[in-house]
């Protein structure tokens, strides 16, 4: 594989991100405001794929499992996280995305 990680959505990370993008969309009023609430999902997977495909083990850990861990991809004046798994040497799995913001985020 190139010494890169696979990465793959959970079914619930799957949802997670159609419920970010949904949020973004209720809040939009212009065409630039949907275009906003694009790019900050594009962000979002962008940011996912770039780091975790590469350097899973360098984001901090969730837990005491050192393959249980989460990305902080910066966005705005907050950011979101990804809660991810890494599994064998080749593959790591999103759990879950959140806005920092959001009430479960801790």
């Amino acid at each position: 594989m190139n010494g890169e990680f696979l990465v793959r959505y959970t079914d619930a990370a799957r949802e997670d991100l159609i419920r970010l993008f949904d949020f973004l969309l209720v809040r939009a009023k212009t065409r630039e405001d949907f275009d906003a609430a694009q790019r900050t999902i594009d962000t979002l997977a962008t940011g996912i794929e770039s780091h975790l495909s590469r350097t899973p083990f360098i984001f901090r850990k969730a837990s005491d499992s050192p393959f249980l861990r989460e990305l902080v991809i910066p966005c705005g004046g907050a950011g979101y996280v990804a809660l991810y798994e890494i599994e064998g040497a080749e593959t790591v799995n999103i759990l879950a995305l959140r806005h920092q913001r959001e009430d479960d985020y801790h």
